[in-house]
């Protein structure tokens, strides 16, 4: 939390297995910090699962990417359900996506964008390559803060592994840096049924 909420800490990753919370817990730092930001972008590579395509999806853009940002919108559900007792925070909450303080967006979207002042966070950056990490990096903008989240050992692009991918990278790259922190998420909150398939399988 400490790495999260530090705003002298510019740049974090958390590496955890499925189900450890690393993403939860980086939108919800974000909405605790958000009158710091001028806004929270929470994007991801869009990477079927095991790189199968699922074919035409028919619809607008925002139909095609839904299903892709799924993930996030569940997190965001689950921080909001969080406040059952408090309609005015969950109102909010609602308020900060049709407002666009919070932008849920695929990371193809961000192209060209100089990040400033956003509490930027990439969901799934072990589908990234090295190349892709520094690029988005390298677009920070001042009081910029981003955080990469992400599972190593599962990797969705048979193009890159646990060495190679642009999480661990970064990883290796940045330690010893004074804007960087590293987190490692090693119990899983999910279900002891997820933890099962985590260890075992």
């Amino acid at each position: 939390m400490h790495a999260l909420l530090n705003p002298e800490i510019k740049l974090v990753t958390i590496q955890g297995k499925a189900g450890t919370g690393k993403t939860l817990l980086a939108i919800a730092s974000a909405l605790e910090q958000r009158k710091d930001y001028r806004q929270i972008y929470v994007t991801r590579p869009i990477i079927p699962l095991s790189n199968k395509d699922i074919g035409f999806l028919p619809g607008d853009a925002k139909s095609k990417i839904d299903p892709y940002m799924a993930p996030i919108w569940d997190n965001l559900r689950f921080i909001k359900e969080q406040y059952n007792h408090d309609l005015k925070m969950q109102g909010r909450i609602d308020e900060f996506v049709t407002t666009g303080k919070i932008v849920i967006t695929p990371l193809a979207y961000i192209r060209g964008r100089t990040l400033s002042k956003i509490f930027f966070i990439v969901d799934e950056a072990q589908n990234l390559t090295p190349h892709e990490i520094k690029t988005i990096i390298s677009r920070a903008g001042e009081d910029t803060k981003i955080i990469f989240t992400g599972d190593i050992y599962q990797i969705d692009t048979p193009y890159l592994d646990a060495e190679s991918n642009g999480l661990s990278y970064l990883i290796e790259n940045a330690k010893n840096h004074p804007l960087y922190a590293h987190i490692t998420l090693d119990k899983g909150e999910r279900s002891e049924l997820a933890n099962l398939a985590n260890d075992l399988l």
